[in-house]
């Protein structure tokens, strides 16, 4: 199965030290060098600097091959987005992991599967990788947004 992988779920799976589920639910997951790039940044966070300084096996790193279409390049994602969109469809991507809505929609609009952080989670809580609730608890208090009547819809859900 291949997976191509966005920036920002990287980023929260490591800050909340949950990254290692993405390996027991996808086995290799593919970046694009631009995500790669913008976890290397001054303003990630240390630990995502240090982990992607280090990156483990089971992340490979590909070169997307194919032109961008006009639609594409139209939505103006950013560069981990819009390389992640090429990648997932020229690799054939089982599952695009992506968090930002204008990037969902593009996957969306090609017929690319994707989850977000939180499908993530989801998925590692119903394999007993996680615990949904210190993971939401977790993500929380990064910068990431999460309403919290979605927390409790999810959390109710996992009962």
């Amino acid at each position: 199965m291949i997976v191509v992988a966005d920036t920002g779920p990287i980023n929260y799976l490591v800050c909340i030290n949950a990254i290692d589920v993405l390996p027991a639910l996808y086995g290799v997951v593919v970046i694009p060098p631009a995500v790669r790039d913008e976890l290397s940044r001054d303003r990630a966070p240390e630990v995502v600097r240090l982990w992607i300084a280090h990156p483990p096996g089971w992340l490979e790193v590909r070169v997307p091959t194919v032109e961008p279409d006009a639609q594409l390049i139209a939505a103006e994602p950013d560069a981990g987005e819009f390389d992640a969109i090429l990648l997932a469809q020229e690799l054939g991507a089982m599952e695009l992991i992506v968090d930002d809505r204008d990037g969902r929609k593009e996957a969306a609009r090609r017929r690319i599967r994707f989850v977000g952080t939180i499908g993530v989670l989801q998925a590692a809580a119903k394999r007993g990788l996680v615990n949904l609730k210190d993971a939401l608890r977790d993500l929380r208090a990064t910068n990431f947004y999460i309403a919290q009547d979605l927390i409790d819809r999810l959390l109710a859900e996992a009962k």
